[in-house]
C-alpha cells in the first residue's frame, strides 16, 4: 500500500528527533546530498527548522549518485562552506545512512568526532551508559570518552555488529568512523539526517561552533598498509607476526594501538597502527607489514 505524502511524513519524523521549538535560525548550512536518497528531504528538514541552506548534490539523474559529491568526497561541501561563509557543512552518502560534517574553518569531522559530540550532548541532558564503536574507531575517541566518564566498547567493523552490541548492552549510541551513527533513543537504524540533527542540537544548546564542540577529542594519527595474501593465511598462527605485534604494542604503550584485520572482501590483511607520533606510527606499520608479507611468502614457499 502506497504511503500518502511519505516525504512530508519523513521530514516531520526527522524534525521530531530534536526538541520541539529547536531553531536553526541564523545558521547557514551547506548540505550535500550526494545526488542520492536525501536530496528531496534533507534541505527541507534544515530549512523548515530555520536554517539558511546552500544545496549541492541535489540533482540526481539516476547515474550520478556519489559522483564527486557526498560524504565520500567531502572536498565538495568543504569548498561550499568556505565559498559561502557557511557556519558548517553536512554531507550524506548516496543512501543517506552516513554523514560527515565540515566546520566553518573547513575542517572535516568524521563519524568518530560526531559520535563524541552527540555523546557529550546526551551526557548533558540524560545519562549515557556507554558508546559502541568498531575496531577501526580512533583511539582518540576512546580516550576522550574515558576522560568524561563514558564507557566505550569496540565491535567488529560493520553497522550490524555495532547494533548487535548496543542491544546486548542496552545502550543507545554507537557508530563508525565512516559517519554511520546509530541513535537508538531516536530511531532504529543509522540515519544521516537524524544524526546530523543531534549534532546541530548540541551546537544550538551550547551556543558553540562545531570546532569548539570537537575540541575535547584529539584524533590520533593512523596508518594502514594492505598486505596481499596468497590463499588462506591465519595471521594469528604466525610466531613471527605475534612477536612483531607484541614489540610494536610495547613501544606504543597506552598511547597507541595495533590492529591486523583480514579484509572481508579481498585476499588482504590490513595492518593498522595508531599512535601520537605520525612518523613513528607510519614506520611501525611499514615494519609490521613487512613481517606479515615475509610470513605469507614463507608459508607459500613451504607449501
Amino acid at each position: 500500500e502506497r504511503v500518502v505524502d511519505a516525504r512530508g511524513r519523513y521530514i516531520e519524523f526527522c524534525k521530531s528527533t530534536v526538541p520541539l521549538g529547536l531553531s536553526l535560525k541564523g545558521l547557514k548550512i551547506a548540505v550535500d546530498c550526494a545526488h542520492g536518497a536525501t536530496y528531496h528531504v534533507a534541505p527541507a528538514v534544515f530549512s523548515e527548522l530555520g536554517a539558511n541552506v546552500v544545496k549541492l548534490g541535489a540533482d540526481p539523474d539516476g547515474l550520478n549518485i556519489n559522483l564527486e559529491r557526498g560524504s565520500t568526497h567531502p572536498e565538495a561541501v568543504r569548498r561550499a562552506v568556505l565559498e559561502h561563509g557557511a557556519d558548517l557543512g553536512i554531507a550524506f552518502d548516496g543512501d543517506g545512512d552516513r554523514v560527515i560534517m565540515v566546520d566553518s574553518r573547513g575542517e572535516i569531522l568524521d563519524g568518530d568526532e560526531l559520535l563524541y559530540i552527540i555523546a557529550r550532548e546526551r551526557q548533558a541532558s540524560t545519562e549515557v551508559a556507554g558508546v559502541v564503536g568498531t575496531q577501526m574507531s580512533n583511539l582518540g575517541l576512546e580516550h576522550a570518552l574515558a576522560d568524561v566518564g563514558i564507557a566505550f566498547e569496540r565491535a567488529k567493523v560493520g553497522d550490524r555488529y555495532v547494533l548487535e552490541r548496543l542491544r546486548e548492552r542496552s545502550w543507545c549510541l554507537g557508530g563508525e568512523s565512516s559517519g554511520h551513527i546509530i541513535c537508538l533513543d531516536r530511531t532504529t537504524t543509522g540515519d544521516g539526517i537524524v544524526s546530523a540533527l543531534q549534532v546541530l542540537m548540541a551546537m544550538v544548546r551550547e551556543g558553540s561552533p562545531l570546532h569548539e564542540l570537537k575540541a575535547g577529542m584529539t584524533k590520533y594519527p593512523q596508518h594502514m598498509v594492505n598486505v596481499r595474501l596468497d590463499g588462506a593465511f591465519d595471521v594469528t598462527q604466525s610466531a613471527a607476526i605475534s612477536k612483531g605485534v607484541a614489540a610494536a604494542e610495547r613501544e606504543l604503550g597506552d598511547n597507541g594501538r595495533v590492529l591486523l584485520r583480514p579484509s572481508g572482501t579481498e585476499p588482504l590483511v590490513r595492518v593498522m597502527v595508531e599512535g601520537r607520533d605520525f612518523d613513528r606510527v607510519r614506520a611501525l606499520a611499514e615494519e609490521l607489514a613487512d613481517i606479515v608479507a615475509n610470513a605469507v611468502n614463507a608459508k607459500s614457499a613451504a607449501s
